[in-house]
């Protein structure tokens, strides 16, 4: 009888290394979990009429610039309420880009908060992609004092299509680029 007391114990230690190695495992993942959050990605949207691959923010949604809007001169500003449509891509501690994003990744403070750039030009999202991932449907857009462009991937400036604008059924006209 004492033998099988003693393999109850074994199986009770044994459970408990198991439980203490899930637990670590999980402590794990959820740090890479928390240092995803500051990557900047890439992931096919559609843009216009076309699919391509984009930079995303670690939820997934799409990345814009705005036309002459640098970190000298400011075009999109919470006073003028462009935050409410295009809300600053921002972080906590250090921004990492993913393999196939072209270009320098920088930060500033702005207004309580850390925002990205993408070689010196502030980064948004946009709040009529509803938060959905592989939505771009402000490529193209004009408004705030230049001309909305999501960031291609592979490149360190605009998409080449613009979405059409609404109620138009065509596009804005112009090529990417807008800096």
């Amino acid at each position: 009888m004492s033998s099988g007391i003693l393999s109850g114990r074994r199986l009770l230690a044994f459970a408990g290394v198991a439980m203490l190695a899930i637990a670590a495992v999980l402590a794990v993942m959820a740090m890479g979990a928390g240092a995803a959050s500051n990557t900047i990605g890439v992931k096919t949207a559609k843009v216009g009429a076309r699919r391509q691959s984009i930079a995303v923010t670690s939820k997934g949604l799409s990345v814009y610039t705005l036309s002459g809007d640098t970190r000298q001169h400011m075009e999109c500003t919470k006073g003028n309420g462009c935050f409410s449509a295009w809300p600053p891509v921002t972080v906590k501690g250090k921004v990492t880009k993913a393999a196939g994003i072209k270009g320098k990744l920088g930060t500033f403070k702005r207004n309580g908060f850390t925002q990205v750039t993408l070689n010196g030009h502030p980064l948004y999202t946009f709040a009529g992609d509803d938060h959905r991932a592989g939505v771009a449907n402000g490529n193209g857009l004009v408004s705030f004092g230049g001309t909305w462009h999501v960031v291609a991937a592979g490149k360190a400036k605009a998409a080449s299509t613009p979405a059409p604008m609404p109620g138009s059924g065509s596009g804005s006209g112009g090529s990417g680029g807008g800096w």
